[in-house]
């Protein structure tokens, strides 16, 4: 945080970053409700390991497609609007999954969590721009970030518990009304930066570092020409890879735990909750790194793009490591050090949504790279219950979801290079290489 920060600028910074890790501790909590539940809902409603993988991914194809209306939304209407809305259509969604009495009402209501859960992190990177210079924004977006794996550190011996105490159903209704909680606060305390009558001097110091047209609306034409960029199309297919990966983990961990490890439904509560925490730290490192190689030169768009890189290089080799090792105990540990640095990634990614367009669009090509990520989040599940089922075992889908890692580091490296200008977005030059344009040198 800048030194000369208002006492205004440092509450509402404070303030926006603690809802946000609370409301990102819900929704990745939410998330991970069936995941934890895998074993019982299973033989509660007779489902196959098949079924249970479409069910897995009912919710992240609703959210991977919701991210494109949800980040332009956010830009247009205000971080303040939208994820009171979606926390609320979320929490009613997750309490629908108490309710539910078969196969097709439990996809409906996983598809209307996805739905509501879509503005969370579009959000987070545009308040991150809206009220942090940009020589901070690194960290604070691993702060807001590190929330996704909190909330399965936190998620998974909790909602072990409350599953083990009041059952599956019971799980699902309290953590329906605890978010419900949460979207009052969010509304109640957070403000829109527009909303707010900063001084010249406020205004100068949540700006520092942006290029002009900060303060332009967002227009449809100038969102969908954002589709002609290489930057854009480099942060989704390197997302593709990292959410693919961080998802075989989020949804078959317990799973493979039990199935893969022989481990007890109490004892997989625990033993998952392990590379969350890793995960914690990750998120945080991604960001702060991002900071540190801005301030030893590297300019804003490689010192998001290499640790990114090679921290999802990392995670791939780990995620080989763990398929392959007889130990449980070092499995896990392989395991911890593969989420902490697909966290890392994840969030070196969402720090360059806040530098890759004009701050104007910055929710919305934040949500066009999770739209990426989640079309690789919503296979995994699926692909990794068939692979299961056709082989009996969970080593070639850790493998499979190793290679796309690779791919997508890979991508990274070579289609990223330079940020969107606006004017480049309005059509006027080509400073930031259309898709259609050569290779700057080439």
């Amino acid at each position: 945080m800048a030194a000369a920060s208002t006492p205004r600028i440092r509450f509402m910074q404070r303030a926006a970053l603690t809802l946000l890790v609370l409301s990102g501790v819900v929704n990745y909590i939410d998330r991970a409700t069936l995941a934890i539940a895998n074993p019982l809902v299973r033989h509660d409603l007779g489902l196959s390991i098949n079924d249970m993988g479409y069910l897995l991914s009912a919710f992240l194809w609703a959210y991977a497609f919701a991210q494109l209306p949800a980040g332009a939304l956010v830009d247009r209407l205000g971080p303040r609007l939208l994820l009171s809305l979606g926390l609320a259509l979320w929490s009613g969604a997750q309490a629908l999954g108490g309710l539910v009495r078969n196969f097709g009402e439990f996809f409906a209501a996983r598809m209307l969590l996805g739905l509501g859960e879509a503005p969370q992190f579009p959000t987070g990177a545009r308040v991150v721009k809206d009220w942090f210079p940009v020589r901070n924004r690194g960290l604070a977006t691993g702060v807001f970030n590190c929330a996704s794996t909190l909330g399965n550190a936190i998620g998974a011996p909790l909602l072990t518990f409350l599953m083990l105490a009041f059952g599956w159903r019971w799980m699902f209704l309290i953590m329906g009304f605890a978010g419900l909680v949460v979207a009052g606060l969010w509304y109640l305390i957070y403000r829109d930066i527009e909303t707010v009558p900063l001084s010249r001097e406020e205004t100068a110091i949540v700006t520092e570092g942006d290029p002009p047209g900060a303060q332009a609306p967002t227009r449809f034409a100038e969102w969908r020409r954002l589709f002609r960029f290489r930057m854009t199309w480099g942060m989704i297919l390197g997302y593709f890879g990292t959410i693919y990966l961080t998802w075989v983990y989020t949804a078959w961990l317990p799973g493979y735990l039990e199935i893969e490890r022989h481990m007890t439904i109490a004892k997989t509560g625990w033993a998952a909750a392990i590379p969350s925490v890793a995960g914690v730290v990750g998120g945080i490192f991604g960001g702060w790194i991002v900071d540190v190689l801005a301030r030893f030169g590297l300019s804003p768009i490689n010192a998001r793009k290499v640790p990114m890189s090679l921290a999802l290089i990392g995670m791939a080799l780990f995620t080989v490591l763990a398929a392959e090792v007889e130990s449980n105990t070092v499995a896990i540990a392989c395991i911890s050090a593969a989420v902490f640095l697909g966290y890392a990634t994840s969030s070196s990614c969402w720090a360059m949504a806040s530098v890759a367009a004009p701050p104007n669009y910055t929710a919305s090509i934040g949500a066009i790279q999770n739209f990426g990520g989640y079309l690789g989040g919503a296979l995994a599940p699926t692909v990794t219950a068939l692979i299961v089922t056709k082989t009996g075992s969970f080593v070639p889908a850790l493998l499979v979801g190793a290679a796309i890692g690779v791919f997508s580091a890979i991508a990274y490296f070579v289609v990223i290079r330079g940020p969107i200008t606006a004017a480049a977005l309005r059509g006027e030059d080509d400073i930031a290489a259309p898709i259609r344009a050569p290779a700057p040198g080439h």
